[in-house]
């Protein structure tokens, strides 16, 4: 499977709540660092169970993937009842079909207002 689709096919599995199907795209010893909450996820076990202990209420909603080669990055929006909407945009190596690595960037949707000096020149989104 090229890249892309796997990645395309992570979401759509996860969305899913499809473990076993996230468990079979994700490399054994795969790596997925979060860096803005400085967390490491070493390994498939671990990276599928913190998915699946998430607490429910969300759901995934990909904005965009795009690929060079092995290299693939996605754009998600989960929007999460009582919680609010988060975005991650992420970076996956893939090999041989699986992710071997990923560096994610999650946060919540407008949670690092702007600061006054920036007023003049943008907009709200």
């Amino acid at each position: 499977m090229e890249s892309s689709k796997v990645v395309e096919a992570l979401w759509d599995r996860i969305q899913a709540r499809d473990w076993d199907g996230v468990a079979g795209l994700v490399a054994e010893d795969a790596v997925v660092e979060w860096p803005v909450s400085a967390e490491r996820i070493v390994g498939r076990e671990n990276y599928v169970s913190v998915n699946r202990e998430y607490p429910e209420g969300w759901a995934i909603r990909v904005l965009r993937i795009v690929a060079d080669g092995d290299e693939v990055v996605s754009e998600v929006e989960v929007p999460h009842e009582g919680v609010g909407v988060f975005r991650a945009a992420s970076f996956w190596t893939v090999r041989d079909g699986l992710i071997v690595r990923g560096r994610e960037y999650w946060t919540a949707y407008g949670a690092d207002p702007g600061p006054e000096w920036r007023v003049p020149f943008v907009e709200a989104m």
